[in-house]
């Protein structure tokens, strides 16, 4: 922590330096007065440009050339003759004296200028750091607090400050921030007790108007101009950082934006082509048996009735798909799950998928010793539909579809339904469970590409997981369930609280 600024410090501080100059030409006088008789004048008034470059080299051109007048009384007093006179005899020597105070005033000034240069290089370098430690800071932050915190944290350290606070005013998309910090690095309200004087303030404008305020107390001192520069940076440097963290955020809302509509999009080109055709079916079977004019027999109404039954079953499974779909979007998936027959709900399944199942021969594969499995009834079989519905559609016809469960261990059971349609290419497996995408012979199997995404949502709501594989001669999916302890289950078969 820099103290605070003051006047009679600095006012000493000065003193001292010049009074450090007057000794050391005395001492040089000394020196020189000592050896006299053994240096000629002219070596003399070399050896006193020393003080005077030492006082540029230290302290700056003022003591300087307080040095050279100093050195040039000095010299005229001792060393010209008459000695212990300032007056000068000889125009050679007066001519002499005032080269040597000419050398001494340029020695000093070029001095001066060299340790102002390095001087102002040196700050130049310690603002390209700070610049730097803030620019790498700010790298990579999307939320305004994290902003203010690093901005006030290099603040700090850069002004050597007692306290920094960043304010963010409120946007319509953007809470307001207020981040003050101490010198002991810890955030809280402002101790009003150590903070004194006004604060050192500049506005965090950008094109679209007042962001905020960066404030920063150092006490009584006043910040430099290159300070107030180096403040000025800073403020843009935070507002260049608070732009690209709400253009990040409004570059994410307009992709999620355009995702949403690319589903929606989807969606509706989907169900639309699957809802024309079932109830274009329907609309036929019904006209054709309230039609008066041709007498139908027991065979063909029966058909008709039939087909008008399957059609409906496939509207109820595409409406089904579709709400189970927004719930699981919308993370409102909750199973009910309470002790079933997996062989129970593998043979419900098959009834409702007899129809689109008929030219398809369907092998079920369930050892008698399974457990019972905890699960949601209705949305285990509605994952086993979408299989089976998808097994059948992707493998030609008079084809076997398997339906095999087994226990895996004490805590899990593993449904494999098995087709003998065509392989999936391996680098679209891992893509075989997401929205709308269809495999294999798209263009000729009709459907709106959500059954498996929706399997998928049903099975990890339960706890399980789901993939899918290429077999010798056809394909399969895989899922597992969790399964309970013997004690657990039968508690829940009694209706007893575990």
């Amino acid at each position: 922590m820099q103290t605070p600024h003051n006047p009679w410090k600095s006012w000493a501080r000065t003193a001292f330096t010049y009074l450090l100059t007057i000794l050391a030409t005395i001492l040089t006088t000394l020196v020189l007065n000592a050896l006299r008789q053994g240096i000629s004048p002219t070596i003399i008034s070399l050896l006193y440009l020393l003080p005077v470059g030492m006082a540029a080299a230290l302290w700056g051109i003022g003591p300087a050339a307080l040095a050279a007048l100093l050195s040039f009384l000095e010299l005229n007093y001792y060393f010209i003759t008459p000695y212990y006179s300032l007056t000068v005899h000889q125009t050679q020597d007066l001519l002499g004296l005032f080269v040597f105070l000419g050398v001494s005033i340029l020695i000093s000034q070029l001095v001066g200028r060299v340790r102002s240069s390095l001087v102002q290089a040196t700050a130049r370098e310690h603002d390209a750091v700070r610049l730097y430690e803030l620019s790498a800071h700010l790298v990579g932050l999307q939320d305004e607090q994290a902003i203010a915190r690093a901005v006030a944290g290099q603040a700090l350290i850069a002004f050597q400050a007692s306290c920094v606070e960043v304010v963010i005013e409120q946007q319509p998309d953007v809470q307001s921030v207020h981040i003050r910090l101490n010198d002991e690095t810890s955030f809280g309200e402002l101790d009003a007790s150590r903070v004194t004087g006004q604060p050192n303030l500049v506005p965090l404008q950008s094109g679209k108007g007042l962001l905020g305020e960066l404030r920063v107390w150092r006490g009584d001192q006043l910040l430099s101009p290159t300070e107030e520069r180096l403040l000025q940076i800073f403020a843009s440097q935070t507002v260049l950082a608070l732009e690209r963290a709400r253009l990040a955020r409004a570059e994410t809302r307009t992709r999620v934006l355009e995702e949403s509509d690319r589903f929606k999009s989807s969606l509706l080109s989907s169900v639309s082509h699957e809802l024309r055709t079932p109830l274009a079916t329907i609309k036929a079977s019904v006209t054709s048996l309230r039609s008066e004019e041709v007498p139908w027999d027991t065979e063909a109404r029966a058909d008709l009735l039939a087909a008008i039954e399957e059609e409906t079953d496939h509207l109820n499974q595409l409406v089904g798909n579709l709400l189970n779909m927004a719930r699981i979007e919308a993370g409102v998936l909750r199973p009910q799950c309470t002790p079933n027959s997996l062989a129970e709900i593998v043979s419900s399944a098959l009834n409702r998928t007899r129809q689109q199942a008929q030219n398809h021969k369907i092998l079920v594969d369930i050892s008698d010793d399974l457990p019972l499995v905890p699960v949601d009834y209705v949305l285990i079989e509605q994952v086993l539909i979408n299989l089976i519905s998808n097994s059948v559609k992707y493998s030609p016809e008079n084809s076997i579809v398997q339906i095999v469960a087994r226990q895996v261990d004490n805590r899990s059971l593993r449904v494999t339904i098995s087709n003998q349609g065509p392989p999936v290419p391996e680098e679209h497996l891992e893509h075989i469970f997401d929205k709308f995408f269809r495999i294999t012979a798209a263009d000729r199997v009709t459907g709106a590409g959500l059954g498996l995404s929706i399997c998928k949502g049903i099975v990890e709501a339960h706890g399980g997981r789901i993939w899918a594989r290429n077999m010798p001669g056809g394909f399969a999916f895989n899922f597992t369930l969790p399964l309970i302890g013997s004690d657990k289950l039968k508690n829940l078969q009694s209706g007893e609280q575990a």
